[in-house]
């Protein structure tokens, strides 16, 4: 069993009133075979190279593991010189991967290597994006960007699968309540309808990304991503225009983040379970409803 997905378009290049009114607008998502193909970096980035400039750092890694009601969202599962986490990656399958890493703070010369695509749109954000690693076989799982920011996600390296959703899908993906990620008891890949009935009909995209490819997802998309070689990306991060959307995020970054923390805090599994049977609970009554209609 497997979602209904359909392939995402995908371009060589694309003019600022095409995406504008195609993509940026209609907040569909596309993938750009081109835009990186002009940066120092589509030659210059490969595990090698990223070893070279922040092999002696010490990094946090996260694995598949399903999260520990008791400690933060992103606490790391283990530490690793980044030098070793290559070694591990570049030739054994993990599910071990490294996010909110900023080697481009450590080695600032990475500056040089990437542009952000003003020619299509204003609003970037990051001074130092965030870059993502990844073993083969390891899973980012099923969420969206807590500051609903619209990405351009630029892979390097090997292949990563991608799987989307519209956020209007939220409740039928078993959101979690108070949370940007969904219930994580499924397999996005394979997902079980009759254990999880209302996964069944909902509606995504889907996309094999390669060296130098760029994915633009637009603000609120929930994405799940699989690495299928030891590989790394990009994410450069730019504001929607939507008033509504920005107070949305900012929302989402202090009252819904502070009183979720303070909840975990105090009350760990019985708070994480009351919210598990509330996904379970709305997921179901949006499927009774057919949302979205």
């Amino acid at each position: 069993m497997k979602f209904d997905l359909s392939p995402i378009d995908i371009v060589n290049d694309i003019s600022k009133e095409e995406f504008e009114k195609n993509y940026l607008n209609a907040r569909k998502p596309l993938i750009i075979k081109n835009m990186s193909k002009t940066w120092p970096a589509y030659d210059k980035w490969n595990l090698d190279y990223m070893k070279s400039v922040v092999g002696d750092r010490t990094v946090p890694l996260y694995d598949s593991s399903k999260a520990d009601p008791s400690k933060p969202i992103n606490a790391s599962a283990a530490e690793m010189k980044f030098a070793d986490y290559v070694e591990l990656i570049r030739n054994t399958p993990t599910d071990l991967r490294i996010f909110l890493f900023d080697p481009i703070k450590q080695a600032p010369k990475l500056l040089d290597d990437y542009r952000a695509p003003k020619e299509l749109m204003g609003g970037f954000l990051d001074s130092y994006p965030n870059m993502f690693f990844g073993g083969k076989g390891s899973v980012t799982f099923l969420h969206y960007d807590i500051d609903l920011a619209h990405i351009f996600h630029t892979h390097f390296n090997g292949r990563k699968h991608v799987i989307l959703f519209e956020n209007k899908w939220k409740e039928r993906l078993y959101q979690i309540p108070y949370a940007t990620y969904a219930l994580e008891d499924y397999d996005v890949e394979k997902p079980d309808f009759n254990k999880f009935p209302a996964l069944q009909g909902v509606k995504g995209v889907e996309a094999f990304l390669e060296h130098g490819d760029t994915l633009f997802m637009p603000t609120g998309y929930w994405h799940w991503m699989k690495y299928l070689d030891g590989s790394f990306s990009i994410s450069l991060r730019a504001w929607d225009k939507s008033l509504a959307v920005k107070v949305k995020s900012l929302y989402n970054l202090t009252l819904q983040r502070k009183f979720d923390d303070f909840m975990k805090a105090n009350f760990k599994e019985k708070y994480m379970t009351w919210k598990e049977k509330l996904a379970i609970k709305r997921a179901n009554r949006a499927l009774v409803s057919q949302q979205p209609c």
